[in-house]
């Protein structure tokens, strides 16, 4: 029973009290805890996929003016599309030595709500974004994408190689504007709070969530509270001569020292089963507040002085079977630009509204060499933008515009004139009147 229904329920109740001759209070009683309980249940049966995005829902900006957090939540039978800038509520900046500035990336994420695991070769996890926090910033994995003398052998850990240019949060931006954490980030939860089970603060590309650092001791839900500990250590070697698996590195890495301490390089890792809590991948399947039957869950991982603990986020490998659209090509070619291709409900704030008439930022008007198109929220999809002229020619098409993102369409190469700015998909046609003066 979604929210909907749960609303449609309350009102059959409401009618029936309301036509009802009674005298037997108890019963009237009973009758109102279920009208406060139905939107309350259907809420809570949207899961935690759904649910637990931190939404923008006053406007309120972060880094550069640009709008902070997730925009918009938008549901169907399998997947959650959400849809984001990259730029967290909190404060974040100065980045040393770093010369990226964060920008908005437009990102739609698509999150199945049916994670099923890998029972094939495990996926490795990628360069790039590998996840999403709750906020709407991306997750990276251990890699700063660089290698001692670019011969692939060891790989650079980019919290040694890179940690200077963290903020306070423990994030930075890379070159294409996407800012993210390679390590717990600091800012969006409390990971001092060693009392409690750590909220769920994110969501791997394979569709499974992300904690922090605090655990109950048992995978069945029992037990104290626990820091989660990661299960790689550090390698007991006085030179970088062979691998973790015990073979002959085709090249040796550079010498242990203060220069690069043992842990600079993924290579001076080994995981040693059962010396931490976690496996492979960062995770274990266990009983957490979000998920009461069970679920696989990564940990972010923590010292007791709080430093972050390889491998932070997720193992080299994703537990479950990814979808394609989230991960991406390289550094500087994100994925993470899905088209929805189901039918969807928006939800706001443990309400799911389905509105239908087309509210649209679209500036400047007259234009120059640029046109911004922006959607207010909507749950209606895949729009094809068209700039007609006054004699029905298009001039100009732009495929899969989504609500909430912004776009930019190049008008520099078309006449002077007015003309009519069409947004159409199978649901919904918009038309406005746009002036283009160079």
């Amino acid at each position: 029973m979604e929210v909907s229904e749960g609303f449609s329920v309350s009102r059959r109740l409401i009618n029936y009290i309301t036509t009802y001759k009674t005298h037997n209070m108890k019963k009237l009683s009973v009758y109102l805890i279920l009208i406060m309980a139905l939107p309350m249940c259907s809420y809570a049966q949207l899961g935690p996929t759904v649910t637990s995005w931190i939404l923008n829902t006053t406007g309120a900006t972060g880094y550069g003016g640009i709008l902070s957090n997730v925009q918009q939540v938008q549901y169907g039978t399998n997947n959650v599309y959400v849809s984001c800038t990259c730029i967290p509520g909190y404060s974040i900046g100065p980045w040393t030595g770093n010369p990226n500035i964060p920008s908005n990336q437009n990102f739609v994420f698509k999150i199945t709500r049916n994670p099923t695991p890998n029972t094939g070769a495990l996926t490795a996890v990628s360069l790039g974004q590998i996840g999403v926090w709750k906020n709407g910033v991306t997750m990276y994995n251990a890699l700063d994408a660089q290698s001692y003398n670019n011969q692939g052998v060891w790989l650079q850990n980019a919290y040694h190689f890179e940690l200077v240019s963290f903020d306070n949060c423990l994030g930075h931006p890379d070159q294409s504007g996407q800012y993210h954490h390679h390590v717990s980030p600091t800012c969006l939860y409390d990971q001092t709070d060693s009392m409690h089970h750590s909220p769920l603060i994110g969501y791997a590309f394979d569709g499974y969530p992300v904690y922090g650092a605090y655990a109950y001791s048992n995978t069945n839900g029992t037990g104290a509270i626990k820091r989660m500990a990661s299960s790689f250590q550090l390698r007991n070697i006085t030179d970088r001569t062979t691998l973790p698996n015990g073979t002959t590195a085709s090249s040796a890495g550079p010498a242990i020292g203060t220069q690069y301490p043992l842990g600079s390089y993924i290579q001076d890792y080994v995981f040693v089963q059962g010396s931490g809590d976690l496996d492979s991948n960062n995770g274990r399947f266990c009983i957490t507040p979000e998920y009461p039957q069970g679920t696989y869950a990564y940990f972010v991982t923590i010292d007791a002085s709080l430093k972050p603990v390889y491998p932070y986020i997720l193992g080299g490998h994703y537990y479950g079977v990814v979808q394609a659209g989230n991960t991406s090509g390289g550094m500087g070619n994100p994925g993470g630009h899905n088209t929805i291709s189901e039918t969807v409900t928006t939800y706001t704030t443990g309400v799911a509204t389905v509105p239908s008439k087309l509210s649209t930022l679209v500036y400047p008007n007259p234009a120059g060499d640029y046109l911004f198109i922006y959607i207010q929220p909507i749950a209606s999809n895949n729009f094809t933008a068209r700039l007609v002229d006054m004699t029905g020619r298009i001039v100009s098409t732009m495929e899969n515009v989504q609500p909430t993102i912004s776009y930019t369409l190049d008008v520099s190469k078309v006449p002077s004139g007015v003309y009519n700015l069409v947004l159409q998909n199978s649901d919904i046609t918009h038309s406005e009147k746009i002036v283009v003066s160079h």
